[in-house]
């Protein structure tokens, strides 16, 4: 019995790092382009915006709910930024139109948060309907037509480099990680979403309010995945209302991957890193030995599957 816990201990604390070692050998085996400095800064750049929108959505999973919107939200905040940003041409008009994409993207998280705390509708149904609304919404904006011809100024935030080697915007996102791992771990708010994840009516009972913390919750999710529109739209010099498509997917696979259950009450950001790096480096692998991305899509479902019942494996040894 006490090698069987010892095993699934391990397993818990150490799945996704095997994981990562596994497919990290598979990479160098399958090409030595990997193992370069070049390669692994490219991969930094490449995951940094799905990661940000996945730490937003490893917070919903914690709470105990879905966001089927960030990918819409993510192209609608970029799309409104760009089009400010074109039109200005200057710097206050980078500040003005990243504001304005943040702003909005905050009250979209809300109007869904609210619909599901107070008005009590599913957040698979609520988050659903402002998929298509914000998706329906960028479309609108410039009636399905990119946005090119953006300031040169505002290429640095999403696509600039520190040293010509380090992207900033993977800085960006580990500095979010940090900070959101930190505000899980050792805030009164971060705490209560392990609370009412685990069990939402006795943290009610507890004095937590979980109206105002599914509000909240929904608002951070958004406005980062409004902010890793602004560093798409950035990185590509264009607002592309397309942008985000399906990333919502690959945000709740990264935090599923990383030790998020669906059922709420457990996850991590930093694991939700480690699982967004584990699904870019898939990607990676198949691009460099020149496989089409269709074996992607069956790597990652695989991988879920695989990660799923490794999860309800341990916790069943734990009980």
């Amino acid at each position: 019995m006490k090698t069987k816990l010892s095993v699934s201990e391990i397993l818990k604390k150490y799945n996704l790092i095997i994981m990562l070692i596994i497919f990290i050998i598979i990479s160098a085996v399958l090409s030595p382009d990997f193992f370069t400095f070049n390669n692994f800064f490219n991969l930094l750049q490449q995951a940094s915006i799905p990661g940000i929108v996945a730490i937003g959505m490893t917070l919903v999973i914690i709470l105990g709910g879905i966001d089927l919107s960030v990918g819409s939200v993510l192209a609608f905040s970029g799309m409104i930024t760009s089009i400010v940003v074109y039109r200005t041409g200057n710097m206050l008009g980078i500040i003005a139109g990243c504001l304005l994409g943040i702003v909005i993207s905050a009250l979209l998280g809300m109007i869904t948060g609210v619909l599901i705390s107070r008005f009590h509708l599913p957040d698979f149904i609520a988050s659903l309907a402002m998929m298509e609304i914000a998706r329906g919404a960028a479309l609108l904006t410039t009636g399905g037509n990119p946005v090119f011809g953006l300031n040169k100024s505002f290429h640095i935030l999403g696509g600039g480099f520190i040293f010509d080697k380090i992207a900033i915007s993977g800085v960006i996102w580990i500095i979010l990680t940090v900070i959101v791992a930190l505000l899980l771990k050792y805030t009164i708010f971060g705490r209560s979403l392990f609370a009412i994840g685990g069990n939402s009516e006795a943290a009610m009972l507890s004095g937590i309010n979980t109206k105002r913390n599914y509000a909240i919750t929904y608002v951070i999710c958004a406005i980062l995945a409004g902010f890793a529109g602004i560093l798409t739209a950035s990185w590509m010099s264009t607002g592309q209302p397309t942008a985000g498509t399906g990333y919502e997917l690959d945000a709740i696979a990264a935090s599923v991957i990383g030790g998020a259950s669906l059922s709420g009450g457990a996850g991590s950001v930093v694991g939700t890193f480690g699982g967004v790096f584990l699904l870019q480096i898939i990607t990676n692998i198949f691009n460099l030995v020149g496989l089409q991305s269709y074996y992607q899509r069956i790597a990652k479902g695989l991988i879920i599957i695989f990660a799923v019942l490794l999860n309800k494996y341990v916790s069943k040894e734990r009980k």
